[in-house]
C-alpha cells in the first residue's frame, strides 16, 4: 500500500427532507450573499426550487439565482457565472443539481477567488489560489462531485473536455436526500448507476496489485450498486435502493477507494472524447460503451485481477483450467447489465462510426502527445484499438 493523505472536509446531511435545512445550514456557515445555482427546469417542475427558496427566505439568507447549466457543462457558461458572482457580491455558492451543476459551481467559485479564467485553471495555465465555499443539494446519484476534489468542464469551441483535481474543489457541505432522485427519468438513473460503478471500478484496476481491504470494499460497493440499480430501474420509488445509490455515489468518488493505490481513470478520459465531440452524450452512457471494450483490451495484462472481478463482483464460477473464460464471462455480464438497465454498449448507439475513431484517439492523446497510464501505457494507436472494440 502506497503512502497517502486522505482528507474529506465535506459535511453530509443525509435523508428525507434534509434539503429543507439548507437555509439554516447556510446561515450557520455565515453566508452573506448566496448564489442559488441550478440547471434546467426540472427543479421548477418538481417543486424543489420553491422549497429551497422558501428555506432560504425563512432563514433570512440573502440570495440571487442563476439557472441554465447544461449537461457536460461548458466553460463559457462558467465564465458568465464568474461575472455574475462578481457583479452581485456573492460569497457562497449553493449548487442544486447533479454533477454538471456542481462542477460548474466549483470552477466558477475557484476562478472568481483565484482571479483566473476557469479554462486556464483546468489546463494548468493558471494557479488555483482560493475558492468561494460551495454547498450542494444533490438531485442525482452519479458523479460523486458532491464529495470529490475534482471538476470537469467542456470547451465546445476547442472540442475538449478536461477535469482537474484540487483540494479547493471539495464542497463545504452536501445535502443528500434520496427522495429527490425518485422522479428522475430511467435513462438518467441508469447513466448515474454506470458512473458510480466506474468510479470504483477504475480504482479497482490498479498497478499496485492485490489489496484485500480496498479490493473487498470495492467489490462490496459494486455488488450493492448492481443490486440497488436493478431495483431502482424496476421501481423508481424504491427509497432504500435510491439511498444506496446516493451514498455509494459519494463513497465511490471521494477518494476512499483509491487510498494507498495508484489509479489513472483512463476509461473516463477515453469517454470524455465522446461527450466532447457530441455534447448530447451522457457521461454515464459513454462509459457504458467504453468500459467493456477497455477491460477486454486490458484483460490479458492482469488476468488474475479480471478473474477476481468476475467471481467477486458478478458471481461467475471460477474455471481454474481456463481462467480467461472466467474473465470473459465477467466482462460479458458487465455488458449485459448495462443493456438491462437501458444503457448503450456500442459506439453506433451514440451516433459514432469507424470514421470518427481517428479523431477520437487524436483528441484523447492530444495528437499523440499524451499517453494514458494503467496496466500498460495507452498511446494513440492503442486508443484507436480500444475505440474499435466498442464499435
Amino acid at each position: 500500500m502506497d503512502n497517502f493523505v486522505f482528507h474529506t472536509p465535506t459535511k453530509y446531511y443525509f435523508g428525507k427532507d434534509t434539503h429543507l435545512q439548507a437555509g439554516d445550514i447556510l446561515r450557520e456557515e455565515g453566508a452573506k450573499k448566496v448564489l442559488f445555482y441550478y440547471g434546467g427546469g426540472s427543479i421548477l417542475r418538481t417543486g424543489l426550487h420553491a422549497e429551497v427558496t422558501k428555506a432560504l427566505r425563512e432563514a433570512g439568507v440573502d440570495y440571487v439565482e442563476l439557472g441554465g447549466v447544461k449537461p457536460n457543462p461548458d466553460v463559457e457558461f462558467c465564465r458568465k457565472t464568474v461575472d455574475f458572482i462578481r457583479e452581485n457580491g456573492v460569497d457562497y455558492v449553493l449548487a442544486v443539481g447533479g454533477g454538471s451543476v456542481i462542477d460548474s459551481a466549483k470552477m466558477a467559485a475557484m476562478a472568481f477567488a483565484s482571479d483566473a479564467d476557469p479554462w486556464d485553471l483546468l489546463v494548468n495555465e493558471a494557479e488555483p489560489k482560493a475558492a468561494l465555499p460551495v454547498g450542494v443539494i444533490l438531485t442525482i446519484a452519479a458523479t460523486g462531485s458532491e464529495g470529490s476534489d475534482s471538476a470537469v468542464l467542456t470547451n465546445e469551441q476547442l472540442g475538449r473536455k478536461v477535469g482537474m483535481p484540487s483540494p479547493l474543489n471539495r464542497p463545504r457541505f452536501a445535502i443528500l436526500n434520496p427522495a429527490l432522485t425518485c422522479t428522475l427519468p430511467p435513462y438518467q438513473t441508469a447513466a448515474g448507476i454506470t458512473d458510480i460503478m466506474m468510479h470504483t471500478a477504475e480504482r479497482y484496476i490498479s498497478l499496485n496489485g492485490e489489496n484485500e481491504l480496498l479490493d473487498g470494499m470495492a467489490e462490496a460497493l459494486l455488488r450493492a450498486v448492481i443490486a440497488a440499480g436493478r431495483k431502482a430501474i424496476e421501481d423508481p420509488q424504491d427509497y432504500e435502493a435510491r439511498a444506496t445509490l446516493m451514498w455509494a455515489g459519494m463513497l465511490s468518488h471521494n477518494g476512499l477507494m483509491s487510498t494507498g493505490r495508484a489509479y489513472f481513470m483512463a476509461a473516463h478520459k477515453l469517454e470524455h472524447e465522446l461527450s466532447a465531440m457530441k455534447t448530447e452524450v451522457a457521461h454515464g452512457a459513454g462509459l457504458a460503451v467504453i468500459w467493456p471494450a477497455y477491460i477486454k483490451y486490458l484483460c490479458a495484462y492482469d488476468l488474475p485481477r479480471f478473474t477476481r472481478y468476475a467471481v467477486k463482483v458478478w458471481g461467475c464460477e471460477m474455471d481454474f483450467f481456463h481462467p480467461e473464460r472466467t474473465a470473459a464471462e465477467g466482462i460479458a455480464r458487465t455488458e449485459a447489465f448495462f443493456r438491462a438497465i437501458g444503457m448503450p454498449t456500442r459506439l453506433g448507439e451514440l451516433g459514432f462510426d469507424e470514421s470518427d475513431i481517428p479523431a477520437l484517439a487524436a483528441g484523447c492523446s492530444q495528437n499523440g502527445s499524451v499517453t494514458l497510464r494503467n496496466l500498460i501505457p495507452i498511446d494513440q494507436a492503442k486508443m484507436e484499438e480500444i475505440y474499435r472494440l466498442a464499435l
